[in-house]
């Protein structure tokens, strides 16, 4: 048979005209197959060999015209080709194989990156209100606790401080739209984390894979140290990014300094304590 032939005899058949390339480059594929133990590649696991020639075939394919016969037979040229492309395969290989570890890796650790508040049911206790505390005290604490009253509840606030309840629940809807904008920049910059800690363990895992000393090896070693920096500074954004109304968003939404929403939410706090004390 035609392929048993060396495959310099094969190249010589090849350029006469007697081959045509698709039968040569069928010839190659399987002269490589039947030859395996010849390379003593992929510590002798067969599988690996096989998939290695057929992400070979293309390569080959195109090496066919790149031959010029300046000393070195077709033989020795296509056997330099496969253990030149052999040492890409298995950094390819072993790349790839990183991957999907830190693929799996990144979905099993559970990163605490933000707690969610509390869900309150709509049946949920009155609020009580001292009557020490003035009106505009009231507003300020029923605007902090917008998220967890009811329309019932903000009915009665509004009505005990003589205030106009339409106009009291524009300002609570006022605020759970900013929440929602809030919502979608914390997911936003939750998905980003997500990808940034993928990155983190991709480097770590090529450094730890590459020789120490070597360029690669030091080059995923700066890629790491980047990369594990602005990780923990994402984080500590998030970290940062809180649902509730703060302070300084209520006082813009009533036109008012922070510091008198400040010191009357500090006069609330300090009298409840005070009369908890007390009882």
């Amino acid at each position: 048979m035609e392929r048993d032939k060396p495959l310099s005899d094969l190249y010589q058949l090849y350029i006469a005209g007697k081959l045509q390339k698709k039968d040569f480059e069928g010839m190659i594929f399987q002269h490589l197959l039947d030859n395996f133990e010849r390379f003593r590649l992929f510590n002798g696991d067969q599988d690996r060999w096989n998939d290695f020639i057929s992400w070979l075939y293309p390569r080959y394919a195109r090496a066919i015209d790149l031959y010029r016969d300046i000393g070195s037979s077709f033989d020795a040229y296509i056997t330099g080709l496969v253990n030149s492309a052999a040492r890409e395969y298995r950094f390819r290989e072993t790349d790839r194989n990183i991957t999907e570890y830190i693929c799996w890796q990144a979905r099993t650790e559970e990163v605490s990156l933000h707690e969610s508040e509390p869900e309150y049911p709509e049946n949920q206790k009155k609020i009580s209100i001292p009557g020490d505390i003035n009106p505009r005290q009231i507003l300020f604490l029923l605007l902090k606790s917008y998220y967890f009253v009811s329309y019932e509840f903000v009915e009665k606030a509004a009505t005990a401080i003589g205030m106009d309840i339409n106009s009291v629940q524009s300002m609570i809807d006022e605020l759970k739209k900013r929440r929602s904008e809030k919502e979608a920049n914390i997911l936003d910059l939750r998905e980003r984390l997500h990808c940034q800690h993928y990155r983190c363990l991709a480097y770590q895992k090529r450094m730890h894979s590459a020789q120490p000393g070597t360029e690669y090896h030091e080059k995923m070693k700066l890629r790491f140290e980047r990369a594990t920096k602005r990780f923990y500074a994402m984080k500590k954004r998030l970290g940062g990014m809180r649902m509730s109304a703060s302070n300084r968003m209520i006082a813009d939404l009533l036109g008012i300094p922070r510091g008198t929403v400040d010191s009357g939410l500090f006069a609330i706090k300090n009298r409840l304590v005070s009369n908890h004390r007390a009882s």
